[in-house]
């Protein structure tokens, strides 16, 4: 008897997008401002979800940012030792003097697991930025924003300084959480905002981008996406699948 086998389907190759793939409309960083760190004071924590808590911190000489833009923040420890991690900015761009940092609470994170356990407000740690001119949006176009989990955090800055700007270029949210529970800012969406929740719903889909794929507003969306890999490199592809012209999807991922 001859044993017939299926052979396992080729692997689907990865998103590689073209070199000059999101280069368009990069926002300058001035280095001098960027390079310096600046001691930041915590004044509030404020908990999102049962694992991410939203940091305020009080930076002197702050010069702003752009939303979408992160920050470099430093501990150092009694002894010397420091760690360090990069992190998006959640807040939007004011003259308050202040920023906000949306954090995981990461198993075993030096940085995330001190911050969430540890630190209190009146405490101090060190931030140097802003950092990245590829990822901001300063409000000049149309913003198609695709984020799941923490990725959601520069998206929210986009959508906090629409709102504060009272811009009316297009902005849309398509925000991916497993449930309601995980679900970051879950408060603060409003008709701008499509959430899907994974557990109950699925991934995200070719549906839920199609309404504004046909129709994109007059000069098109700027794409940005941010989530971890496997969800970067599959809303990007659906992106492109569905139209979205490659030099105008940028991605930010993790994990």
């Amino acid at each position: 008897m001859t044993d017939l086998t299926t052979p396992a389907p080729a692997p689907v190759p990865a998103f590689v997008p073209p070199t000059r793939f999101a280069v368009p409309g990069r926002i300058p960083v001035p280095e001098a401002a960027s390079s310096v760190w600046r001691r930041a004071v915590i004044t509030q924590i404020r908990p999102e979800t049962p694992r991410t808590s939203t940091f305020r911190l009080a930076v002197p000489g702050w010069a702003g940012h752009q939303p979408g833009q992160y920050v470099t923040l430093r501990l150092t420890a009694a002894d010397g030792y420091t760690a360090q991690r990069n992190y998006s900015v959640a807040s939007a761009p004011d003259s308050s003097g202040h920023i906000e940092l949306t954090l995981d609470h990461v198993v075993g994170g030096e940085v995330s697991g001190h911050l969430h356990t540890v630190a209190r407000p009146g405490d101090t740690v060190e931030v140097r930025g802003p950092h990245s001119g590829f990822f901001a949006w300063s409000g000049d176009r149309p913003a198609l924003l695709l984020g799941a989990g923490s990725g959601v955090v520069p998206l929210m800055s986009m959508v906090r300084h629409h709102r504060l700007r009272g811009l009316d270029v297009p902005l849309r949210l398509i925000v991916s959480a497993r449930t309601r529970e995980d679900l970051i800012y879950a408060a603060e969406y409003g008709p701008e905002t499509t959430v899907l929740l994974t557990r109950a719903e699925g991934r995200l889909t070719a549906a839920h981008l199609a309404p504004h794929l046909s129709d994109p507003p007059r000069g098109g969306w700027e794409a940005y996406v941010c989530g971890g890999n496997g969800f970067a490199e599959h809303a990007s592809r659906l992106l492109a699948d569905g139209g979205q012209p490659l030099d105008r999807i940028r991605i930010e991922r993790f994990g």
